[in-house]
């Protein structure tokens, strides 16, 4: 008897909304369907200045909130109809919804995902899950990264060191090691830097296939002064997003410097593959037992990433998710519909020793 959860994920990139249904038998998880939905520009711009400038109006704040929320559920419609799918044969839908702001070290931690989920449930008439940061919050965790819970649930493997790295917006890693305490966090920038710095210059959403940055030079100097951010050096557990790597923060690094806009994205590229690699590199893994890099997320997609990571990491196996039966482009969606299971059956799906939570707990809050 199928089990069925849909999984809906819009990332630090902002590019579009992937949704994936799955069957969650015995805790085992297949997809069945996926698609993603474009993002429209004039909202994708509403979102991206709220992210950037850090300030807004309540009213603004609501009506996005509200959009986000029309959109989410529009987009699920669309999906079940689309691939004839009986709403009524779903248990939930999981929505991560879309992070504007996370401070998980503050005086008052906190973390802002938006696109209202009573909205969703309204216009869709399935039980949804969302809210899946705040309670490990509460509980003292730095409320992400989540998706290892599901990557431990799915990919570990007794006889490889197996790490899994998301390279959406910010990249995060998942450390499967053999008889060692999972692992995993946030390394920093994935394609964030990228994306903003062509839609800069040349309008584009992001570099197809690194055509762009394949015809500039890395330059040295400035890969040093942006390795020196202070968010490299700090211990798990740690989380980063777009309120601290973002455009300002890439003009303040460049200070000084008189470059190709070009030149600038080769090195943007070489600095998201050199802070992945640097973080395996201090990794204590197995030394008999093979090891394997495993990416998903939109970076996945950029042939000079994963060939930078192939060079740097020359002990790994450095492979996509979907050599592995898993899809590369919806790994979170999928994440997030296996949260909601969890949330529905009162599982545990945090791990404090990712989070730094003090407890293990279920994660999310239920819409009906």
């Amino acid at each position: 008897m199928q089990n069925l959860y849909i999984g809906v994920m819009s990332g630090t990139s902002m590019d579009g909304i992937d949704i994936v249904l799955v069957d969650i038998s015995t805790e085992k998880v297949t997809s069945l369907a996926s698609n993603c939905y474009p993002m429209p520009p004039d909202l994708k711009q509403d979102l991206l200045t709220l992210c950037e400038n850090k300030q807004t109006t309540l009213q603004n704040l609501g009506e996005i909130d509200h959009r986000l929320g029309k959109l989410y559920a529009q987009s699920i419609n669309q999906f079940l109809v689309e691939n004839q799918i009986d709403k009524y044969k779903i248990k939930a839908i999981g929505c991560h919804g879309q992070t504007i702001y996370h401070s998980p070290t503050g005086h008052y931690p906190f973390t802002m995902q938006i696109g209202d989920a009573n909205i969703i449930v309204a216009k869709t008439g399935i039980t949804t899950i969302a809210d899946f940061r705040r309670k490990d919050m509460a509980y003292g965790g730095q409320g992400a990264p989540l998706v290892p819970a599901f990557h431990k649930a799915v990919l570990q493997d007794p006889n490889i060191n197996r790490v899994v790295l998301n390279i959406g917006g910010i990249s995060n890693i998942t450390v499967l090691i053999p008889n060692l305490p999972v692992m995993g966090y946030d390394t920093g920038p994935g394609n964030v830097l990228l994306d903003s710095w062509i839609h800069q210059h040349l309008g584009k959403a992001y570099d197809n296939n690194a055509q762009w940055a394949k015809t500039g030079k890395i330059n040295i100097d400035l890969l040093k002064k942006l390795l020196q951010e202070p968010y490299f050096q700090l211990a798990p557990p740690k989380s980063t997003g777009r309120e601290l790597f973002n455009l300002a923060w890439l003009y303040q690094k460049l200070t000084g410097f008189h470059l190709k806009a070009e030149d600038i994205q080769a090195t943007l590229v070489e600095f998201t593959a050199l802070s992945i690699a640097q973080e395996l590199n201090k990794l204590s893994v197995i030394k008999t037992l093979p090891c394997e890099l495993l990416v998903c997320g939109g970076g996945a997609k950029n042939p000079l990433i994963m060939q930078r990571l192939a060079n740097l990491l020359p002990k790994w196996s450095v492979l996509t998710t979907t050599e592995k039966g898993i899809n590369s482009d919806y790994m979170e969606a999928m994440a997030f519909a296996w949260l909601a299971y969890c949330k529905i059956e009162e599982i545990p799906s945090n791990i404090p020793e990712v989070t730094g939570a003090s407890q293990a707990v279920s994660l999310g809050v239920i819409y009906r």
